[in-house]
């Protein structure tokens, strides 16, 4: 199974110590260059953990599309999203919103953070949600209460 994830489910995984959940649920993970450099740059969450053997880095190879993709996306998306479709990935994990839109319109199976753990929940990886759901808020992400009460309604934990 070919997966290509971009930068924030990586970074969003490592600030909860939950990266090996990519392993189990996917196997080898596939990042682009510039995903890589985005998690190096930063030198927080992720950086250490994308040195794991279950980690690719590739380069794409249409620099156009990137082009025009940059028009709406950073980098890191639209190199994951080219990527993803120049190996016909049977996943792209990727959280933002736009870049989720666009993937989806280019009939990707894009997956976000919160539905890699809901499915880490139903194979039994992990008991609960609500603490690593508050542990990465605490740790910078943000999702609106809204969805946040739907996924754990979802899986049971309301």
């Amino acid at each position: 199974m070919i997966v290509v994830s971009n930068s924030t489910p990586i970074i969003s995984l490592a600030s909860i110590n939950k990266i090996g959940l990519l392993e189990k649920l996917f196997g080898c993970i596939y990042i682009p260059m510039a995903v890589y450099g985005e998690i190096k740059a930063k030198e927080n969450y992720g950086y250490y953990e994308i040195k794991k053997d279950f980690f690719k880095v590739r380069d794409i190879s249409d620099d156009a599309c990137k082009n025009l993709l940059l028009k709406d996306l950073d980098e890191g998306e639209a190199e994951t999203i080219i990527l993803a479709l120049e190996m016909k990935a049977k996943f792209v994990l990727i959280d933002e919103r736009l870049a989720y839109k666009i993937a989806k319109s280019l009939d990707l199976t894009s997956i976000g953070t919160l539905a890699i753990l809901i499915e880490a929940k139903k194979k039994g990886l992990i008991e609960k949600l609500r603490p690593l759901i508050e542990e990465m808020v605490d740790k910078g992400r943000w999702y609106s209460k809204d969805v946040v009460k739907e996924v754990l309604r979802s899986v049971g934990e309301i």
